[in-house]
């Protein structure tokens, strides 16, 4: 007999509640039952999911199942679940085939396709002028929450720590920050994965385009558009093996620190939380309303390259499908090529965000106290050292030792942060991606170019 979607859900519902009772209860020492009993109900708990997701599909759908499936499979079977990173990483490296080449090619398009270059630098100096606003609001969100909360301030150090297994990294100037905006070598750029060095060098490319004759400006243009639908295709293709790479993301993740990982750090973890769902609240979407983009459908929109980007811990992995998802949702193409890749190396909200909370607690667990100015300083630092921050998993990582170093911050408390990095990481980068969404939508009605009844008819099955 098929069950009806109703009776599915009641179903999926009981079985997913008698195991909650079950194993809940035998953490809290309320019963003591068999291990195997536990963990057959946590498995059928499993497979009513993945029955669920056939009958759902949706790729995001498999996606947020595949991040339980993930946990439960980490947590029972850690000694397999630590070697799956593989199949993570197999999917980080077919994403990022397509960033470069997808960047180029939207790019030229938008710019000499158009052949407006006056537009160009309005979106250039609108976007950057939102950016700047917004991360520096976010840097002072989480400067806000960290004085608040104070979670470094007495925490435990394990005798193990030591300050061996971080490099010590050098303070870049700000001489060394600009020059880095400029590729040298493309070929260079495209392999160390340099989004804003790309987009540089696809900006001057398309201007140059541009001022060819017709000819040869038609033929550069009908190139770069073949490449772009091409690269598209291609992205619907690697999309569908997100579900098992984010499986493995998230076994790997539990099965190598363990559901206990917060440890003494859970106000910090608690803490990053609390100030980026503030973040969303309080900025995103007043932002979002008072430029009248449809909250609902924009949410919609956003749910499939921010669950990737949670999982994978890599915003450059959500990057192809968070680019087709606004262009569905009516941004036009040549917005989103031109504003949500310049975002990812000036509009980290999330990440900008983390950096002047983990620099402060930083100097909180090392028993030093900074003053209000000093650390006005740290934040106005903070607003250069983070752009040009890669989309790639840790990569604040780099920032906040350099900032550490800058006001002789010790490192060593920065060890502790990386136990529980992953899940801090997920956080910080899934807003990321909302931001840069946020970003092209707000910078296409900004020009007027808003598809409105795009965007009140979006509809997820769309994308792919």
């Amino acid at each position: 007999m098929k069950l009806t979607p109703r009776a599915f859900l009641s179903l999926l519902f009981s079985v997913l509640t008698i195991s909650l009772i079950l194993n809940l209860g035998q953490v809290y020492s309320f019963w003591n039952i068999n291990e195997t009993v536990l963990l057959v109900s946590r498995w059928a708990t499993m497979f009513m999911l993945v029955v669920y997701a056939f009958r759902k599909k949706s790729l995001t759908t498999w996606i947020l199942i595949s991040m339980v499936l993930g946990a439960e499979f980490g947590h029972d079977v850690p000694s397999i679940a630590i070697h799956l990173n593989l199949f993570s990483k197999i999917f980080l490296n077919m994403v990022k085939t397509i960033i470069a080449p997808l960047l180029f090619a939207t790019l030229v398009v938008g710019i000499a396709g158009h052949s407006n270059l006056k537009q160009v630098g309005r979106m250039g100096w609108k976007s950057i002028v939102y950016f700047e606003i917004v991360s520096t609001i976010a840097l002072f969100i989480g400067l806000l929450a960290i004085n608040i909360s104070k979670a470094g301030v007495g925490v435990i150090i394990p005798a193990e720590i030591s300050q061996t297994g971080i490099a010590t990294v050098k303070g870049q100037t700000f001489e060394e920050i600009v020059l880095h905006v400029f590729p040298e070598n493309i070929a260079k750029a495209i392999y160390e994965g340099q989004v804003l060095q790309i987009v540089v060098f696809s900006i001057v490319f398309g201007i140059a385009v541009a001022m060819l004759k017709d000819p040869h400006r038609n033929r550069m243009v009908h190139f770069a558009e073949s490449l772009s639908e091409t690269m598209f295709k291609f992205t619907n293709l690697v999309m569908f093996l997100a579900p098992v790479a984010v499986f493995a993301a998230i076994a790997y993740s539990v099965g190598h620190m363990g559901l206990s990982i917060l440890g003494n750090l859970i106000q910090l973890l608690a803490t990053l939380y609390v100030a980026l769902i503030l973040l969303l609240v309080l900025v995103f979407l007043p932002v979002a309303l008072f430029m009248k983009i449809p909250v609902r459908n924009f949410i919609r929109a956003v749910s499939e390259p921010a669950t990737i980007a949670f999982a994978t811990t890599s915003s450059e992995s959500a990057l192809p499908i968070a680019m087709e998802a606004m262009e569905k949702f009516g941004v036009p193409r040549k917005i989103v090529a031109f504003v949500m890749p310049t975002g990812y190396s000036f509009n980290l909200d999330g990440t900008t965000l983390y950096l002047s909370l983990a620099t402060i607690f930083v100097a909180q667990v090392a028993g030093i106290h900074l003053s209000f100015d000093k650390q006005l300083l740290i934040v106005f630092t903070l607003m250069l050292t983070s752009k040009g921050v890669a989309g790639v998993p840790r990569a604040s990582l780099v920032i906040l030792l350099g900032t550490a170093a800058s006001f002789g911050l010790p490192t060593w408390p920065i060890f502790i942060i990386l136990g529980i990095d992953e899940l801090m990481d997920m956080a910080r980068t899934a807003v990321n991606v909302i931001g840069n969404c946020l970003a092209t939508a707000v910078v296409a009605r900004w020009e007027g170019e808003f598809d409105e009844n795009k965007a009140k008819n979006f509809n997820p099955k769309m994308i792919v």
